[in-house]
Formats: C-alpha cells, structure tokens, sequence
C-alpha cells in the first residue's frame, strides 16, 4: 500500500483525460457494491499516482456518493495520497530511541539536503519525506528507511552517501 505508482504499458494513453476515463470504468463496475469505496479508491490511486479532487469527484459522480464521502476516506486513512508522490518514500524514525539518539538531527539534514518539508515530495518527484514512530530497529538508532530498505545508525554525514544510490540508479 505504501508506494503509488501509475499502471504502466507501452500501449497506454497516459493522458489525464485517458486516466480518469479509465478510473471512472472501473468505479462503475464497482457501483452498487456495498463496501467497494476504498477497494476504488487504491485501484485509482495505482492508475493516476494520488488521488486529486478530480480523481475524487468521478468516483464520487461514477458510484453516486456524495463527493465529501469519497474525501472524508481519502483524507481519513493515510495510506491514501491527495498530493503527487516520490519514487521513493524516505521515512525517519522519530520513535523514543531513535529521536533520543538524533532521528531529530536527520530530519533537519534531509530537509536541508533536499528542500523539502515533512509530508512533501521533491520537485524533481524523486523522493516523498516523512517520518514514523517506530520502524523496529530501536537497538540501532537512530533509523531511517527508504521505500523496503532500513538504514541503521544513520548519522547526518552518511545521508549524501545514502540519497546518492538513489539518484545513481534512476
């Protein structure tokens, strides 16, 4: 659930017009089905990237619900996206142990690094940045992960090194 990245083949129209055409087929095989909301909302997040109003207000319009229904899951459940998001989600642990042992001090460095904001995506729509309460990995803090990668007793100075793979292989 954590990465969103639009369905991709070679023959796709990848126009805005063409993915919410796409994302309003798929809503209506879902209309009338109690229950389906959220199953249309990942769905149509995996086709478009996020889920914009506009995104929102077909699946709203195609199942014929109140557009503040669809918003209300949308902004309630967090796995859910309104904003464009990276090709990686960096997450720095800012749980007991790790913020005791300087989780607070990456924070500061990768927003430094990357001119972003918690909860933000790079211009360059590389990375999303946020921050969790415990990534399991107490006994090496402070702890950092990128997208399924855990990074342990991360220090300021090791973050270039680390965000540099990842520019290298895209």
């Amino acid at each position: 659930m954590g990465e969103n990245t639009r369905t991709c083949c070679c023959e796709c129209d990848h126009s805005e017009a063409a993915l919410l055409a796409r994302i309003g087929e798929l809503a209506a095989e879902y209309r009338g089905k109690e229950g389906s909301l959220i199953q249309v909302l990942h769905m149509a997040q995996g086709i478009y990237g996020y889920l914009p109003i506009e995104v929102q207000r077909v699946i709203a319009d195609t199942l014929d619900i109140p557009l503040a229904e669809v918003a209300g899951v949308v902004t309630f459940y967090s796995f859910f996206s309104t904003q464009p998001r990276g090709r990686h989600t960096i997450r720095v642990c800012l749980g007991t142990a790790c913020y005791v042992r300087g989780g607070k001090k990456i924070v500061e460095r990768i927003k430094e690094l990357l001119d972003v904001e918690i909860g933000e995506t790079t211009k360059d729509r590389l990375f999303t940045f946020e921050v969790a309460r415990c990534i399991g990995a107490c006994g090496l803090a402070p702890a950092m992960s990128i997208d399924d990668q855990v990074y342990k007793q991360v220090n300021p100075d090791k973050l270039e090194q680390i965000l540099k793979r990842y520019y290298e292989e895209d």
